[in-house]
């Protein structure tokens, strides 16, 4: 969802209390709509991060790293120019608007102090990061708005700055409780009383409009007219107003599968135990939680891509070639005939002279031995005719062993290029994509790039983390780390787990040659659940057992195991518990 007013509003409180009297030390463009300011608050830093992304607009100080391109964009350079050792003056916001200006004390060409602002309107796909002189005019903009573009409002360098046009309707905190109670009587019966909400009022998202429903009817979306109970959402929507003129904010990230779908300024009760809400200290956290977690699985899933598209292609490509070896797997069970026709011919060749074109005779493979009819080659004599089904009979004999033996071997790498796309999909960092790629390099799938130098890559290491306990529990990151954790540095008294029949990482419990313990095991099993395929599919079947039950198959590609005398658990992982695990690497 956008970032809404009342969120905007709670951060620029917060950000007010922070980075007023900051100095900007660095300014960086990490993205074509985003900025990132480095600030010197007292002996700290800390980075601000202003986006104008369409479906990402906000501003609020991060803890997320972000790649810096080669050569910073024109933008950029034009607010190094300009920022770079200014010091934040205030914070503030028009009255609901999604609009956040920062007052800044720069410094020009000869060192004296000047007036500059920075303003981020953080509306949709108009949202626009735009830098004003002392006057009010536009230095530069993010994205310029040309007559041509709106004959609303134009954003160039050189005109004033004026605010996006105003919305028709009333903000909802700004209006009187009466004016709000005469507006709600006069509903039509035949609308939804959450889209009312939302068509009536100005500073309200989708999600508090539905949320405001739920609290005074217990349903999200009622029709008007069928509600028993109308002043009941007068009650919700003053308590909303008070709430909010009170500055009693509750920060609140909604999470559906361990992905962040919503974000809200007060608790949410709406979903019940179908979503999972988590309560963010600040609106900071919750923006960084929120749209860190999301653009990093994003930018992840575009680097990522062309790995995919391989892995896609030769899987597309093996499963045509599996289907055409099947059916002609099939076709071999037809062998039997020619062996049979073969026999007959030999049996019946008594009957035959030589330029006959059919065999009729009897058919004893079959119980009541009927009449069957044997074509014949007229050149061949009998003997001849025989072999040649006999013949043909040992050639699918022989395609039915060479196909039994390529079906087997497609259907593994099959199960192998499935695990990379599993892998490719958990993915967390660049390394880990190289590696991938590597891994692929080295299977046949991808060409191996020339390299100026030759460098031996440095392999990454497996996750590592500490049970409650005090066991260390590491988790393969790729196949190849998967076989090099498991089959080489893993004792044979530690513990091997793995979920079962589904692609999952390997993982590995260090005994310190003792039994575990019955919490160590389960954490190790969460680990593995969680590290898999079966991530978000409610209860997870993971076996488990020592390492020394774990052997590679010879030829088998990587990753692929086979095990024994192990044991089965099933878990349920969460993204909470597994944040709970001490995470050591």
């Amino acid at each position: 969802m956008p970032l809404d007013a009342v969120c905007l509003a709670g951060l620029v409180e917060e950000l007010r209390g922070m980075i007023v009297g900051a100095r900007i030390e660095k300014v960086q463009q990490p993205e074509r709509d985003m900025l990132l300011f480095t600030l010197h608050i007292g002996r700290e830093n800390a980075s601000l991060l202003l986006s104008a992304g369409s479906g990402s607009a906000r501003v609020h100080l991060t803890r997320e790293r972000y790649e810096q391109p080669a050569q910073p964009p024109m933008f950029c350079m034009l607010l190094r120019k300009h920022l770079t050792g200014a010091r934040i003056a205030e914070v503030s916001q028009p009255p609901f608007e999604r609009i956040l200006r920062l007052e800044l004390d720069a410094l020009d060409e000869l060192g004296a102090t000047v007036k500059r602002s920075l303003i981020a309107e953080l509306i949709g796909n108009s949202a626009n990061l735009i830098l004003l002189d002392a006057d009010g005019r536009i230095i530069d903009c993010l994205r310029r708005v040309g007559g041509e573009l709106s004959d609303k409002r134009q954003v160039l360098p050189g005109l004033f700055y004026r605010l996006p046009p105003a919305q028709e309707k009333p903000c909802f905190f700004t209006v009187t409780s009466e004016q709000r109670k005469q507006m709600w009587e006069a509903a039509p019966i035949d609308m939804r009383a959450d889209k009312w909400l939302l068509g009536s009022f100005s500073a309200l998202s989708p999600l508090v409009c539905r949320e405001l429903c739920f609290r005074a009817f217990g349903e999200v979306s009622p029709v008007v007219g069928e509600i028993e109970e109308r002043s009941n959402l007068l009650f919700a929507m003053d308590a909303l107003a008070q709430t909010v003129e009170a500055g009693e904010y509750a920060p609140t990230l909604l999470i559906e599968n361990a992905v962040p779908k919503d974000l809200s300024f007060l608790a949410i009760g709406q979903y019940g135990t179908g979503m999972e809400t988590e309560r963010c200290e600040s609106f900071s956290t919750l923006l960084d939680a929120f749209y860190g977690r999301r653009e990093k699985a994003l930018r992840m899933q575009r680097r990522a891509q062309d790995l995919t598209r391989t892995v896609k292609t030769a899987l597309d490509r093996l499963t045509r070639k599996l289907a055409l070896q099947r059916e002609e797997l099939r076709r071999t069970g037809e062998r039997e005939t020619f062996r049979r026709r073969g026999d007959l011919i030999t049996a019946n060749m008594w009957r035959l002279e030589k330029g006959a074109r059919m065999l009729a005779c009897e058919d004893y493979y079959q119980d009541d031995c009927p009449t069957v009819e044997i074509p014949l080659d007229p050149l061949k004599t009998p003997q001849q005719n025989a072999a040649k089904y006999y013949k043909e009979y040992n050639k699918l004999k022989a395609a039915e062993t060479h196909l039994t033996a390529q079906i087997e071997k497609g259907e593994k790498e099959l199960d192998y290029l499935y695990s990379v796309l599993d892998l490719l999909s958990r993915a967390e960092s660049e390394k880990d994509l190289s590696e991938l790629r590597r891994e692929l390099t080295e299977t046949g799938y991808l060409r191996a790039q020339k390299q100026k130098k030759k460098e031996k890559p440095v392999a990454t290491k497996p996750l590592r983390f500490l049970s409650a306990a005090g066991l260390e529990i590491a988790v393969g990151r790729n196949n190849a780390q998967n076989d090099r954790l498991t089959l080489h540095d893993a004792r044979r008294t530690d513990y091997w787990f793995h979920t079962q029949k589904i692609h999952g990482s390997h993982v590995i419990l260090r005994c310190e040659d003792a039994q575990p313990d019955e919490q160590s095991i389960r954490e190790a099993a969460l680990l593995a659940a969680w590290y898999s395929q079966g991530r978000m599919s409610g209860k997870v079947a993971v076996d488990y057992t020592m390492v020394r039950f774990v052997r590679k198959p010879a030829g088998a590609l990587p990753g692929k195991v086979i095990y024994t005398d192990y044991r089965t658990l099933f878990v349920e992982p969460t993204e909470a518990e597994i944040e709970a695990l001490r995470k050591l690497s």
